[in-house]
């Protein structure tokens, strides 16, 4: 991939690209909605008849992501022909898929060597990812089969972790295994300094561009496996999107750990711990198997390093059949040989038995460096719909830790509390009834959580504003409900708690 690193280069296209208005925004106006949605399915059928005008963001979106053969002089209206050619971002050739729309007669036609990818910041910053051809969310070649080299662009699990982190400002930040470079575009916004490392030199060289092309700030790149290149560096955030899939070897680099089981997450998440400045992050995404006679939370409970809290949520679950089916289709083995396919989905079940799999979990894996004698792991299955971004939610939570952690049952009596924005009261029981047979508070921010309390501890959340200490609420309570005082604050400081924990609860001042 003989891609030009130098800044004139990526200065003037992405002038180019900003000045078609090929961005986020722009596509989606471009292209619509319906199509817009099936690129991201890597159809690409309605995306082509949406470009088949000639404008410049039409040129753009054939030449950079439907990778399309388009006359030369098209694109000398929108590019710097010239540079991107002697940088290699561009050649001279027809179109190499098939399909409507196709250029491949056309003379003097040019293709582009990479994918460049428009992606919207955070704050509506106009970035770009660059990836090999076809290996972004909607590639028109799809991943494939491919070299075992190949650098992945935009997708769910990038785009999820991103989310997740919390954005707090840091000095020092490292992005392991950084692919195409976009937790370390993320990073630079937050952080003085930003390390990224990958065992690919082909994700370095992609990092390098993703930040010139979106005007970010530079990187430290080191190349090498994992925290090789960083030994005895420390930092306060650590963010990877590692290689977590579970397979039999290591045949495609890009997803595939390369150790045993998922051995690699276990290593990645417990050799964070030793890098972390105190009270510093590191998120993670991961696989972890479920093994028969063992429960899946204290295998990843036995992740977690000395000195870390840690919080980790498992999204989803899946049997070794639906797992293996995924990954084999994620590598088109689906479309070679039906023996050959055959003999892989054999490798993948005979892994699985011999290790006593049933199942693959995937999740979150957050950890700060708290230095406490009595850290807070909490580990807990949440597969519904939660509000992206979460990286406030994240940093909240291990607030929350650090304040149950220092009050007891006295303190948190003697404390004040809000109810969290967007917190609504529901009330289930038969039509008719006197009272409801349970009471579920429901978040609609964040997690989106919802509890069942009971009928003190529901009154007791619907008048925390703040002016009472928990205390006094409770003994108004007691006085309406001619419960006895005493009873009533013994037993309701661990509903309270539980409030606090899942956010339904605010300490005022906090």
């Amino acid at each position: 991939m003989p891609l030009s690193e130098r800044s004139e280069v990526t200065a003037r296209l992405r002038e180019a690209l900003l000045g078609a208005d090929f961005t986020a925004d722009g596509l989606l106006e471009l292209l619509g909605a319906s199509a817009y949605a099936a690129l991201a399915r890597s159809e690409t059928v309605p995306a082509l008849r949406a470009t088949r005008g000639d404008g410049d963001l039409e040129t753009l979106v054939r030449l950079f992501l439907l990778q399309r053969s388009v006359p030369r002089a098209r694109v000398e209206r929108v590019l710097p022909v010239e540079p991107l050619l002697g940088s290699g971002w561009l050649v001279e050739g027809a179109d190499e898929l098939p399909g409507e729309g196709a250029d491949a007669g056309a003379a003097g036609g040019l293709r582009a060597t990479v994918d460049v990818r428009p992606y919207g910041g955070p704050d509506g910053e106009d970035w770009f990812i660059v990836s090999d051809l076809g290996c972004a969310v909607g590639g028109a070649g799809g991943i494939g089969s491919r070299d075992e080299g190949v650098v992945l662009g935009v997708g769910g699990a990038s785009t999820t972790l991103a989310g997740i982190t919390v954005r707090t400002p840091v000095a020092s930040a490292l992005d392991v295994g950084t692919g195409s470079g976009i937790q370390a575009l993320h990073a630079a916004q937050h952080a003085t300094r930003v390390t990224a490392t990958d065992l690919n030199p082909r994700a370095l060289h992609c990092t390098r561009l993703t930040l010139a092309l979106s005007g970010a700030p530079e990187a430290d790149l080191r190349e090498g496996s994992l925290y090789e290149p960083v030994d005895g560096e420390t930092y306060d955030l650590i963010v990877s999107n590692p290689p977590f899939v579970i397979s039999p070897g290591a045949r495609l680099t890009y997803r595939d750990g390369g150790m045993g089981g998922d051995d690699l997450c276990r290593s990645i998440v417990q050799q964070a711990g030793d890098r972390l400045n105190e009270g510093g992050y590191a998120q993670f995404l991961a696989n972890w198997q479920h093994v028969e006679g063992e429960e899946w939370t204290e295998r990843v409970r036995s992740w977690v390093p000395r000195g870390c809290d840690a919080w980790i949520v498992q999204r989803e679950v899946q049997d070794i059949t639906q797992y293996a089916e995924l990954w084999l289709r994620d590598a088109g083995d689906h479309r070679t040989d039906p023996a050959e396919y055959a003999a892989r989905y054999d490798a993948w079940l005979d892994e699985f038995e011999a290790r006593k799999t049933k199942g693959v979990g995937f999740g979150w894996i957050t950890l700060r460096r708290s230095g406490s004698a009595e850290p807070s792991v909490t580990i807990e299955e949440w597969p519904h719909p939660v509000e992206q971004p979460l990286g406030e939610t994240v940093r909240a939570h291990f607030a929350r830790q650090d304040y149950l952690r220092t009050h007891d049952d006295a303190a948190l009596l003697a404390d004040h509390f809000t109810l969290a924005a967007e917190v609504m009261q529901e009330q289930v029981g038969l039509p008719g009834a006197e009272d409801p047979e349970h009471v579920v508070l429901r978040q609609h921010r964040g997690m989106r959580r919802a509890t069942k309390v009971d009928t003190v501890g529901a009154g007791f959340a619907g008048v925390c504003d703040g002016t009472l200490s928990a205390g006094r609420i409770l003994d108004a309570i007691a006085q309406l409900t001619g419960e006895e005082p005493v009873a009533l604050r013994d037993r309701t400081p661990a509903q309270i708690r539980l409030l606090v924990e899942q956010g339904f609860l605010e300490p005022v001042g906090r």
